[in-house]
């Protein structure tokens, strides 16, 4: 997924002109068959439905989902559904083309964050934004999104664990933010591994040298990959050939909560182009 941006790296006097630039950017350039996104601005600003209207009504079937940052409660993604609706009807595009993207990235989104994913249909991915959830907290560090060394422990655990669980209990994609540090690429790698470990989807990348960097830790590498259609295939072979509910594989014991990890495993190992070795 690639998204292209009109809020914090645009500057006020330039929003407006900035919509015909994504506009022209999605028509022109060469994008393959990559999910297209546009983050907008805010509800708390002017520029909104400004946004949303040219930028849906100008990329028309090409765009994919509109990012809505800072989002705090569940009637900001039902303002955003309600608007995308009438867009797509009034420049002929199917109802519900347009998939939302929502940012939590202060407390007030947090605490309303069960309901936030729960708003509307077109919600497909919920993200974390470590920089302004860290301004929202007062927390006293300058660098959001980075591990903060003289806290023992993880500062931002109890809200990826809280932000994960909202999202999965309604189906959504959950994506972890920038990491603000673009050279520190052993930094990145142990910071991925943090949500990875945890059940996140994904991190964002700022700059393509932390592409290989997030797309390696968060696919499976080739031996869990081997390992998870191993299990499958045992499993199958227990519950169809031998009717047993749980089998030994190898030196553990597999049962139907096995069967679920190993398919989430392939299927996330498929999407990153990953198949069975002979």
């Amino acid at each position: 997924m690639t998204f292209l941006d009109l809020e914090d790296s645009v500057a006020p006097l330039e929003k407006e002109a900035a919509r015909a630039k994504v506009v022209d950017a999605i028509k022109s350039l060469a994008w393959d068959d990559r999910v297209m996104c546009v983050r907008v601005n805010a509800w708390d600003t002017k520029w909104t439905y400004g946004d949303v209207i040219a930028v849906v009504e100008g990329s028309g079937e090409r765009l994919d989902e509109i990012m809505l940052p800072k989002v705090t409660s569940a009637f900001e993604i039902k303002a955003l559904d309600l608007l995308l609706t009438q867009v797509e009807a009034n420049c002929g595009l199917p109802a519900g083309h347009i998939g939302i993207e929502a940012q939590i990235e202060t407390t007030e989104g947090l605490i309303n964050v069960e309901e936030i994913c729960a708003a509307s249909p077109r919600l497909e991915t919920i993200v974390f934004g470590p920089a302004d959830f860290a301004a929202s907290m007062e927390m006293p560090i300058l660098t959001g999104g980075v591990q903060i060394p003289e806290y023992p422990g993880d500062h931002f655990h109890y809200v990826f664990s809280k932000i994960l669980m909202a999202g999965r209990a309604n189906g959504l994609q959950v994506i972890d933010g920038p990491f603000l540090k673009i050279r520190e690429l052993d930094s990145l790698r142990d910071y991925c591994a943090r949500t990875r470990t945890l059940g996140y989807d994904g991190k964002w990348a700022l700059h393509p040298d932390q592409v290989t960097v997030v797309n390696e830790v968060y696919s499976p590498t080739q031996e869990q990959f081997d390992k998870a259609c191993a299990i499958l295939d045992a499993y199958r072979q227990a519950t169809e050939e031998d009717r047993q509910g749980a089998v030994m594989f190898g030196d553990e014991m597999i049962d139907e909560a096995s069967r679920k990890m190993a398919t989430k495993f392939i299927a996330r190992g498929e999407r990153a182009g990953l198949s069975r070795s002979r």
